[in-house]
């Protein structure tokens, strides 16, 4: 039994670390459902004050992956239009790939910028640019809390 819960952990950590990076993967949340099971599964071999700040980690991710493309579109000069332009963009690239995620969160600031909320070419361009970049430091961001949570739980865990 615990060669099989030590191989789901595994498994889930790894798909979770995946899915930092590519769409339709609960990266950080698989991490800790997978440690959480772990823990409910071999309940001697982690503490929970351990399961506690690993879930604390998963909380800064959830938190980094909604406010980085959003601080990033108003960091360039994008406005309320454009960070939901740049969230909207994201959501309908989500479905096709990772590059269609990116170009999706790019023009969705751009065109909500440029025709509703009435700027010029180069006012919704940098929205776009802030969006592409609060992009991918997001994408940064959960990683570092995927490896985080992931070198936590392996200095806390009891090996059998």
């Amino acid at each position: 039994m615990e060669a099989a819960v030590w191989s789901l952990t595994i498994l889930l950590s790894l798909i979770g670390l995946l899915g930092v990076i590519v769409p339709l993967l609960p990266g950080t949340t698989l991490i800790l459902v997978g440690m959480v099971i772990h823990k409910l599964l071999l309940p001697d071999s982690i503490s929970w004050a351990a399961v506690a700040w690993i879930g604390v980690i998963w909380l800064v991710s959830v938190v980094v992956d909604f406010v980085g493309v959003l601080v990033g579109t108003k960091l360039f000069g994008g406005g309320r239009w454009g960070m939901a332009g740049a969230g909207a963009g994201a959501i309908i690239g989500l479905f096709f790939s990772l590059p269609a995620l990116l170009l999706g969160t790019i023009f969705g600031a751009v065109v909500a910028e440029r025709y509703v909320a009435k700027k010029t070419h180069r006012e919704a361009l940098l929205a776009g640019a802030g969006a592409a970049l609060g992009f991918v430091l997001s994408a940064l961001g959960r990683l570092a809390c995927g490896v985080a949570m992931i070198v936590l739980f392996l200095f806390a865990v009891e090996a059998p």
